[in-house]
């Protein structure tokens, strides 16, 4: 189970990932320890918390040398793009995988329409 001493030290900060991350994607909290989903979303989760731990090159707008002064983005959510994608595609393979995307019939009803002579 991923929780949030596996995240990061700042013990709310990581919580408050953990909560976010649950909200976009449930199913991290079912992969099995040590599995590679598990391995992914901890990836995800711990860059995520890397990002809000410092204000990295992907919040800043702008930057000017004379006087200067940097402008940040209006960023809604640190999930925002590529984590969010990541873990929903981490849950769309979770409940996907070796199953078939649709349901079949089991019996073929071609086979009523031009029954086989042997």
């Amino acid at each position: 189970m991923i929780t949030h001493d596996l995240i990061g030290t700042d013990e709310d900060l990581a919580r408050e990932v953990l909560i976010v991350a649950r909200d976009i994607a449930p199913c991290i909290l079912s992969f099995a320890d040590g599995s590679e989903d598990q391995k992914d979303a901890l990836a995800v989760l711990k860059r995520v918390y890397a990002d809000l731990t410092v204000r990295g090159s992907r919040a800043v707008r702008s930057q000017s040398v004379g006087s200067a002064s940097v402008s940040y983005a209006d960023i809604d959510s640190a999930f925002d793009g590529q984590p969010r994608r990541a873990l929903r595609t981490l849950c769309a393979t979770a409940t996907t995988s070796g199953l078939a995307r649709g349901s079949f019939p089991l019996e073929r009803p071609i086979s009523r329409l031009w029954p086989e002579t042997y």
